[in-house]
This record gives C-alpha cells, structure tokens and sequence, in this order.
C-alpha cells in the first residue's frame, strides 16, 4: 500500500502514455524539478483548448508525499494553481468533453490524486510504525489540493453522459468502491465531499443503484460485527446522510429488500459504542422508514431496548431522547398497549440509574403528554414499576437535583390515579416487609450453620489430640 503512496516522474510518463508526443513537441521547452519534483508545464502555449487541459492534466498527475523534504512548498502551491485553471476550462468549456482525448487521461489523474493509502483511525496511531510505509498525509495540507479534485469529479459527473462514462470504463464497480474506501478520511471536508459525488453518481447512474445499496450496506454490517469495540469508522454518518435521501423516495408499501435493510442494518447501527457520532443521522433513517410504515414503530422500540448500553452514559441519553420523540410523534394508539410495559420498565431504570445526567433526562420523559396517555393504556402494569422507581431514588439517590425531579413525578402521578398509587405504595412496603423477613430467616440459617461448623471443628480437635 506504501509503495503506491508517492509517484515519482518517471511513473507519470509512464502511466500516461497517450501524452508522451505532447511533451515531445518543443524539447527546449520541456524542464522537470531537479529534486525529483513535478514536471514543469511547457513554457509555449497551445492553440488547441484540448491541448491545454491535457498539460495541465499532466502536470496535476503528479502527487506529493507532504512529508518528503524535497517537496517545494511553491511547487505545491503550483499545482494548486494549475487545478484550479484546470478546473476553469472545464467549467467554461461549452461541448462535453472528448471522451476519446480528454477523458481517459482526466480520469487517471483524478485517481492517482484521490485513490491513495489512508491514515489508520486516531485510537490506533500510537502503535503506528514510522517508516516510509506508513506515510501519513496531513489533512489540511492535502486538502488544498483535493478539494479542487473533487470539485473536478463533480463537475464531470455532471456534464457528462453516465452511460458515456459507464461504457468507457470511467465509472464501474471498482472505481465506486475505491469512494466508499475513502470514507474512512478523518477529514470532515474530504467525507461532505465525497457525501456529494457519490450521492450524484447514484441520482444519476440508475444502472448502478442497487450495486451501490449493497455495498454501502457491507461496509454498515463489516463496522457492526467485525470491526474492533474501541475502533471507529469516521464516514458512518455520510453514508447515513445518503441512505436518508434514498429511504425518502422509497414507495409505499415498502418492498422486502427495504425491510430487510431496516432490521438487519439500520436498527443494529444502535450496537456500536460509538453510535453517538452518527446518531443524529441514524435517528432520520428510522424515523423516514417509520414515517412510511408504521407497524415499524415496534421493531425500533424492541431493536433500542436490545442493543440498550450497560455503561455508556452518553449513549443512554441519546436513545432516552430517541425513544421519547418517537412516541411523541410517530408512535399509533393501538400500539400503546403492548409497547407501554417494556418502554416505562426500561426509563424506570434510568431514572433509577446513579449518573445523574441519565436519571434527570429519564425523570423529564415524564413532562411528555404522550408518553402519560401510552402508560396510561397499561396502568396497573405499568404503575407498580414506577411507585417502586421514585420510591427508591427518594429513600437512596445520591443527588438532591434527581430527588426533586422524583418528587415532581410522583405528585403527578398520585394526581393522575390517588387510589392506585396509595395500593401500589401499600403492596411495595408489604413486599419489602417480606423480602426483609426473608433476610432475616435466611441470616438466622447461616448463623445456624457456622455455629455447627465451629462446634464439628472443636470436635474434630479434641479426638485429634486423644490420639496422640
């Protein structure tokens, strides 16, 4: 992967052959840099505007390390410059461009700049060997460069005729999954970059839809399953970004592929322990497939609960407020009644839970009016778990903010239904009568034991020593 990472002159001339015999036209004109650098654009100019992109096209070919000190600050500044010339004549250029001239070394170009080896994520760089076979780009000075790369990407793909691009091999399966790779960038204006090409490519290259689908979902279900606790994958959240516009012109009834997709991707995108980076995007996904169908309400709720974290505070936050917007907005009456119990069991263990962060944001569930009428549907299941939870925080919890939340809940809940709240506070301590009792006849039976041991020791000692 290292040896692809720095392209020396001698491998540009060699990979764009077609441009040898322009190179060759003036030999007084023709001056490379010294230090192994780029080659210098021919001083003489072309009448031909074809003639003029293929220099500077051949000049752009060439890629810098960004760590070699041989590299010329000024001569990267340069090839800037001459991108961004490049760029102009091809958005000035009134026909298509020569699928035959123009193209096929353009889009050599494009790759040997895009397609290069990427860093290892951030968690993994202390263990990173420094030799030449890791060379890593720095962003914001690479940057400068493939943002006109990527304005160039864009500007073809518009302009030019997908089936054209298709048939000559411009665009095919490996070139789409060398843009899913560079998904991985750490750089967020790399990935808004790319975010916009690939969703064009799939607008517009209808042919390659469904390839496109497929492999977007490997990469969501290699980062779910096979990719390490502590690893991230920065681009999740763009691919999301792309698969809310796709879920958005998905037709009603949904199909069982986009079914398919929703149980086995999109809910177990809720695993992962950094879901909270692309969490936001996620919750769009759900909420356009809810939106077409609600029956899918249920599986998100059972799916959350699931996937539902241990000892990730942050990420409990994130699903709580999941959870309350889609009762509010997206969940149907008939199905309060067989998601009430498993939702308020579960907020009743937040609230319960000694990160005050977590306890308050599950207490404020309890402000929403829809949430009341879903519990409601299920109250003499749903209000012993309860009385049991604010009782606890108010006897136990630790932070007086968490208490007085408690406290405000449970005056509404003793105003929402006074008898059965004063009958579930009646059984509770009942119960606690028992479980004490319990404890107390079980301690008694230990104490019973070891006193039997002891004496079955003492025992034991005396016939020893009567022996000898």
């Amino acid at each position: 992967m290292g040896g692809n990472f720095r392209n020396s002159p001698n491998k540009i001339t060699t990979t764009i052959t077609s441009l040898k015999t322009l190179f060759d036209i003036d030999s007084s004109h023709k001056h490379t840099h010294p230090a192994g650098g780029a080659p210098k654009l021919l001083q003489g100019g072309f009448g031909d505007e074809n003639d003029e992109m293929l220099s500077l096209i051949a000049y752009c070919s060439f890629t810098y390390t960004w760590i070699d000190p041989r590299d010329s600050p000024s001569l990267q500044d340069l090839k800037r410059l001459k991108l961004i010339q490049l760029f102009s004549l091809i958005r000035i250029h009134k026909n298509p461009l020569d699928p035959q001239i123009i193209l096929p070394p353009l889009f050599t170009m494009l790759s040997v700049n895009l397609f290069r080896p990427l860093p290892p994520p951030n968690n993994h760089l202390s263990t990173l060997p420094d030799d030449d076979d890791n060379c890593i780009l720095n962003p914001a000075k690479t940057w400068s460069h493939l943002q006109i790369i990527y304005d160039i990407l864009l500007r073809v793909i518009t302009t030019t005729e997908a089936e054209e691009l298709r048939a000559a091999g411009f665009i095919d399966h490996s070139f789409l999954h060398n843009l899913l790779v560079l998904f991985q960038s750490d750089d967020p204006r790399e990935r808004e970059s790319l975010k916009n090409v690939f969703h064009r490519i799939y607008s517009k290259f209808t042919f390659y839809r469904s390839f496109m689908r497929k492999a977007m979902n490997d990469v969501f279900l290699h980062y779910i399953f096979e990719t390490e606790t502590e690893q991230r994958h920065p681009g999740i959240g763009e691919l999301l970004e792309i698969w809310g516009t796709i879920i958005n012109g998905f037709s009603v009834p949904l199909k069982d592929e986009h079914k398919l997709f929703f149980t086995r991707v999109v809910i177990p995108l809720h695993r992962p322990k950094g879901m909270h980076a692309y969490h936001k995007q996620l919750a769009y996904c759900v909420f356009q497939f809810v939106q077409k169908e609600a029956e899918l309400a249920g599986v998100v709720v059972r799916g959350i609960l699931k996937y539902w974290p241990l000892t990730n505070c942050h990420k409990e936050i994130l699903l709580i407020g999941e959870l309350e917007e889609l009762v509010e907005t997206l969940l149907q009456p008939s199905q309060y009644k067989t998601l009430a119990l498993p939702l308020c069991t579960q907020i009743t263990k937040c609230l319960n839970s000694w990160n005050s962060q977590v306890a308050e944001r599950a207490l404020y569930v309890w402000n929403n009016e829809k949430f009341w009428r879903m519990a409601a549907e299920s109250m003499e299941q749903v209000f012993p778990i309860l009385v049991r939870g604010i009782e606890d925080n108010l006897k136990g919890h630790w932070s007086t903010s968490v208490k007085e939340l408690t406290q405000n809940v449970k005056h509404m809940l003793q105003g929402l239904d006074p008898c059965l709240y004063t009958n579930c506070l009646l059984h509770l301590q009942i119960q606690q009568t028992l479980l004490h009792q319990q404890h107390i006849s079980r301690r008694h039976k230990w104490n019973t034991i070891e006193q039997k041991a002891e004496a079955n020791t003492q025992t034991s000692t005396n016939y020893c020593m009567q022996l000898q």
